[in-house]
């Protein structure tokens, strides 16, 4: 449910965008009835008086959405808004293999086609320095813009934190402007065939040389249980940032390392230190024995799509990767998975990377209040609910609806998927440095692990690659 097939050619026309940005800014391109920004200040200033949600009645604002299960939920309640606020919705919605490219082309054009668009966190960091976002935290902050039943409180703080940002490299999130809020978010964790580890008698793995022993185990043994043609741990292995964030990041960031460091200000690229380059060869080394065979082509199709066939007895990634193979119905497994932590790092380590859908808006709209009182309802407590409880917006961003009645009673169904929620949700965060070279930093990674899974020494293929990040990044 990220982007999955996204690669760093998306990403290449930033530079050239992001330039084009600041001249359509010094022209006033895009700006409209309540754009104001910059050093005139926040548009969310001049909304004064008591909360009103019909404040904006009659308004039309227009949102770019990408084709996903939190969109179809948010559409099923749209009437739902316009009753409540007067203001009508218009939307385009794009599959993600090209979601994102339309998003960059609008935003760097400064037309303001769309006033408000799904985003991840690592978005920000390329939308935010060009300044193409709006800070929500003045709208936040202002109670003439923002009943009291939104309940900022009310959210994951981890979860809003990640879409935080003073828009330089290096520093960390949680702090400076809030470019989006998080709406909906996924955890990566170890989800299993609870049949296969009954008829081997097997446990899921609590550190992770008991995983890479499991992993062999599986792709040994399964066949002559009756599980023809299975291997042990699916993960990613494409040539793209997605195969380094989800189980890779997870596992490296609770074994205690770090892909940047950050020393006087300026960034150091740290996957090539001694203790990143012997975890990179066991994890290489892990696929190798018991990973798919045609590891280097995996999306996160495959690894989701090999659970629910039977094909693999383990996925190390998004809840939601497994959480989709696993309803009543829905694949051959159905009913036999279940999910677990994972690997512990040293010391108990629960270190979880994650993905956010956020919400954001645009910083050249011209009907920001209207917008404003879009994105709160969006993320608000009674659409979140309705969305978990009647659809499938499985991870809640918000703490009183992962404690809902009905929705643990929904979610009770799949075995542990409720238990490993409650245990990683506050060690998850974002495990990434904040840069601007992120897309491309992280694809290069995963090419260097495709090369040590290949057989090249761990040692020279990541000396060779921080180098070149380091005249990149720092």
């Amino acid at each position: 449910m990220d982007m999955r097939a996204y690669d760093r050619r998306r990403f290449l026309a930033l530079g050239a965008a992001a330039s084009a940005a600041g001249l359509l800014t010094a022209c006033g391109a895009g700006f409209g009835e309540d754009s104001k920004q910059g050093a005139d200040g926040s548009a969310a200033d001049d909304v004064t008086g008591s909360f009103d949600w019909k404040r904006a009645e009659g308004k039309t604002i227009k949102a770019l959405l990408n084709k996903h299960p939190y969109t179809d939920a948010l559409l099923a309640d749209l009437k739902s808004f316009t009753e409540k606020t007067g203001i009508k919705v218009e939307y385009d919605v794009f599959p993600e293999d090209n979601y994102f490219d339309k998003l960059t082309v609008d935003l760097s054009s400064g037309r303001a086609s769309y006033d408000v668009f799904m985003l991840g966190a690592y978005m920000v960091w390329q939308y935010g320095p060009p300044g193409w976002l709006e800070d929500l935290g003045p709208w936040m902050r202002n109670a003439s813009a923002t009943g009291a039943e939104w309940d900022q409180a009310d959210f994951f703080p981890n979860l809003l934190q990640a879409d935080q940002w003073s828009l330089k490299a290096g520093a960390p999130l949680g702090q400076g402007g809030q470019y989006a809020l998080p709406w909906g978010w996924e955890t990566n964790v170890v989800a299993y065939n609870t049949e296969v580890f009954g008829k081997l008698g097997l446990k899921p793995a609590e550190t992770f040389d008991e995983l890479r022993e499991l992993a062999g185990a599986i792709k040994r043994r399964a066949p002559g249980a009756g599980f023809d043609g299975m291997y042990g741990v699916a993960v990613r292995g494409s040539r793209s940032w997605a195969t380094i964030h989800p189980g890779f990041m997870t596992m490296y960031a609770r074994s205690g390392l770090k892909d940047f460091t950050v020393e006087d200000g300026r960034i150091k690229p740290a996957m090539n230190s001694p203790e990143a380059i012997a975890f990179t060869r066991d994890w290489a080394d892990m696929v190798r024995k018991g990973g798919p065979p045609s590891w280097t082509s995996y999306t996160w199709y495959q690894c989701s799509g090999d659970l629910g066939a039977k094909k693999a007895g383990m996925l190390f990634d998004a809840d939601t990767a497994a959480y989709f193979q696993a309803v009543e119905g829905a694949s051959p497994a159905s009913g036999k998975i279940a999910f677990h932590p994972g690997p512990k790092g040293p010391g108990g380590s629960l270190a979880t990377n994650m993905w956010i859908w956020s919400l954001g808006m645009n910083a050249r709209s011209g009907k920001k209040l209207p917008a404003w009182l879009f994105l709160q309802w969006a993320t608000g407590k009674e659409h979140l609910l309705k969305g978990a409880v009647r659809y499938n917006h499985i991870d809640p961003v918000r703490q009183s609806v992962s404690q809902d009645a009905a929705y643990k009673d929904k979610m009770k169904a799949i075995p542990g998927f409720i238990d490993t929620f409650e245990k990683v949700v506050e060690h998850t965060k974002i495990q990434f440095t904040p840069q601007e070279q992120f897309f491309d930093a992280t694809t290069s990674w995963a090419a260097a692990l495709q090369e040590i899974y290949g057989g090249k020494n761990a040692a020279s293929v990541l000396g060779g690659l921080a180098s070149d990040l380091a005249s990149k990044v720092g």
